[in-house]
């Protein structure tokens, strides 16, 4: 299918976008641009943040992952459903005690101003750069297959991208978003189960016949018993878990959709409902892989292996292009399939990007305003004032963004899936050790030193996995350094903690 046509239908789609967010947009403020006016439906939030939880990097990394690490990802989600049971009766009725619009005004009526601040800090950190890596894997796909057919350098398609997000969430913010994100989710599933039933049709085989040849290639393998391997169950499941707990519970992105529900206990429902359908998406999601890998060989690709930044990894060769990890999807979908499924691929791609990038900015839009410079602590700020500054701060991390993705472009992993999982370990782990310490103790921390403490931790962490093998043998990080980072900044906390009554400790009897 020529690049023409595919982009018009990527220009067909932001316009239907941009009619969401014109009609959910109208009369917003600076409350309906953070929290929703806390009139969200509970229904929508759940279905839409299965895209954001996904993202792009899911749509593509997952599957891609197959033809090495077989159906292991599964374990990490097994850990995710642990944890979203954690966030919804545990997290979720704190923060709607306690009334935030920012989650991490916990972190000040607990501990103090200093951990609040730092708090903050890291998520901005943790999200631009998660945020920015699910970013460049899609651009990077879209480059690829259309615009680098009408000569537009990397950095105008990225550029473009990112001004079509800020046009329809610039006034609506979470109000648009939990709509936008609700039609986005749908388009990325649609294309999802077309290409599963594509690929079954073209071979010619059952769901049933295909999940049997998989498990005889070894793709459908799910438990891994070496404690030594990285893809080890137990650390694989305790991963997932706590990846769960910060990286949605601790995450202002993630909860102040949850938090713009009116009810605690429907927004309790939406957390529950979107871990049990994460479950089903997911596995969905590895079967297309290995369908993917299937394909591939019923069309002559030869499988190879080969180094990769040292590691020995196993792809596909096809027409003399290597196809494997997060290349295989797309490579598969726009060059071997027909130009209806290819037209359907990109807009469910496209759908997964928007999810993860729109509420991004948003959250940290809204994080910087409230947590950083403190706009609701103004009163003699007027509201045209806050809405002007808001609006410059959202252009700059638009600007950030940027950056960011040039930045990974220049790297340009095999693997993003990897990555952001990388970045999570030790962007979130000082997030976990602080919510962890004060949620569990009643004790008062020196609040002037849990900086230090929350820098340090992620620095320990990094000298532990470069002499991992002197250390441990055999023994393989994972993402569960997540846990031991987050232990670190709790040991910290605790050494720099007294017995005297905490500042607001009564929020946790």
């Amino acid at each position: 299918m020529s690049a023409g046509l595919l982009f018009s239908f990527v220009i067909g789609y932001f316009i239907i976008l941009l009619v969401v967010a014109w009609y959910t947009s109208r009369n917003s403020n600076n409350e309906s641009f953070f929290i929703g006016n806390r009139n969200s439906n509970w229904m929508l939030v759940a279905f839409g943040m299965i895209g954001t939880s996904l993202s792009g990097v899911t749509f593509v990394s997952v599957p891609g992952g197959v033809g090495n690490d077989s159906f292991a990802y599964f374990q990490i989600m097994l850990g995710y459903l642990i944890g979203y049971l954690v966030i919804a009766f545990v997290l979720l009725p704190l923060y709607y005690r306690l009334n935030l619009t920012s989650i991490y005004n916990y972190l000040s009526s607990r501990l103090g101003i200093k951990s609040y601040k730092t708090g903050a800090g890291f998520f901005i950190l943790s999200r631009t750069l998660g945020a920015t890596a699910r970013l460049y894997l899609v651009v990077k796909i879209l480059q690829d297959a259309i615009l680098s057919s009408f000569n537009v350098p990397f950095w105008l398609t990225t550029l473009i991208i990112l001004v079509m997000i800020l046009i329809y969430t610039y006034e609506g913010g979470v109000k648009t978003i939990v709509f936008t994100d609700t039609l986005q989710t749908t388009f990325m599933l649609t294309g999802l189960v077309v290409c599963v039933i594509y690929m079954l049709n073209a071979m010619d085989t059952s769901l049933g016949s295909a999940l049997g040849e998989m498990a005889d290639k070894g793709y459908s393998k799910i438990f891994f018993t070496d404690p030594g391997s990285k893809l080890f169950f137990v650390k694989q499941i305790l991963a997932g878990a706590f990846i769960t707990i910060t990286m949605t519970g601790m995450d202002q992105e993630m909860m102040q959709k949850n938090i713009s529900v009116r009810r605690l206990g429907d927004s309790q429902k939406n957390v529950v409902t979107l871990s049990i359908i994460l479950l089903f998406v997911i596995m969905l999601f590895l079967v297309l892989g290995g369908l993917l890998y299937l394909y591939s060989e019923s069309l002559g690709a030869a499988r190879v292996t080969h180094l990769v930044n040292g590691k020995e990894v196993t792809d596909y060769m096809l027409n003399g292009q290597v196809i494997g990890g997060d290349k295989l999807f797309p490579a598969l979908a726009l060059d071997h399939m027909p130009p209806v499924v290819s037209v359907i691929f990109i807009i469910a791609l496209i759908s997964a990007l928007f999810p993860s990038a729109d509420g991004a900015i948003t959250a940290l839009t809204s994080s910087f305003c409230i947590d950083i410079i403190g706009m609701q602590r103004r009163p003699d700020w007027t509201d045209p004032k806050k809405k002007k500054i808001r609006q410059r701060v959202h252009l700059v991390f638009a600007g950030i963004f940027l950056v960011f993705v040039m930045i990974f472009n220049w790297i340009d992993s095999r693997s993003m899936i990897d990555v952001i999982l990388k970045v999570a370990a030790y962007t979130y782990g000082p997030l976990l050790g602080l919510f962890t310490f004060g949620i569990l103790t009643k004790r008062s921390v020196n609040d002037t030193l849990v900086p230090i403490v929350c820098v340090l931790s992620p620095l320990l962490c990094l000298a532990l996995e470069w002499n991992q093998k002197l250390l441990f043998g055999n023994f393989r990080f994972g993402p569960e350094l997540l846990i031991v980072n987050g232990l670190i900044t709790f040991a910290g906390l605790y050494l720099l903690s007294s017995a005297a009554p905490a500042k607001g400790s009564a929020d946790n009897a």
